[in-house]
């Protein structure tokens, strides 16, 4: 009797291993978590000056006491400190503001800059940086003065001059095979 219970016993442990396996056979589950981050473009705008005495360049300041005839050292270049390639582009604004009670007709003309045209190209107000600039890298120099003429007269006299740049940047990948076809750009109209 005994064998008989202990028989039926195995073959009873027998089928429920069988048919546990032909579950979990039928029944597997496991979870993945992928992420998935989108690549980033951000860029830094960099504005240096020569030092009068030479030098290596260091942070622009404000400059004061300009006289017609002048190039003052003010060197922009962005650099890429996202972790894609960008395609950049600056816009360069002059304002002159006449000094109190001064009146006339300004000419922003008087101002002028030494453009690297080698890197650069002017296209519907802005400079556009031939090539992709890739993570950690800087442009080459849009320019490296600011020139004012010497025909700028005494109504120019103690008048301030404002010259704002920006800079924007777009991704490179699937964005045209070149700056000037590439779209996205910030407060594009």
């Amino acid at each position: 009797m005994k064998k008989k219970v202990f028989v039926c016993a195995f073959i009873a442990v027998c089928l429920s291993i069988v048919a546990y396996g032909t579950t979990a056979y039928f029944s597997y589950e496991d979870t993945a978590t992928n992420v998935i981050t989108a690549g980033d473009v951000k860029i830094e705008l960099q504005e240096w000056a020569i030092p009068d005495t030479g030098g290596d360049p260091v942070p622009f300041e404000d400059v004061v006491d300009v006289q017609p005839g002048m190039a003052v050292s003010k060197i922009v270049e962005v650099k890429n400190t996202g972790h894609q390639p960008a395609w950049v582009r600056i816009s360069v604004d002059k304002l002159i503001q006449l000094a109190e009670g001064v009146e006339g007709d300004v000419d922003l003309s008087l101002i002028e800059f030494d453009i690297n045209d080698q890197y650069w190209i002017e296209k519907d107000g802005y400079y556009y940086y031939y090539t992709a600039l890739a993570p950690g890298n800087t442009t080459e120099y849009l320019f490296s003065s600011v020139n004012f003429s010497e025909s700028m007269d005494n109504m120019y006299q103690y008048s301030k001059a404002i010259i704002e740049v920006t800079a924007q940047a777009t991704q490179v990948a699937n964005n045209g095979d070149s700056v000037l076809e590439a779209a996205g750009w910030p407060n594009a109209q």
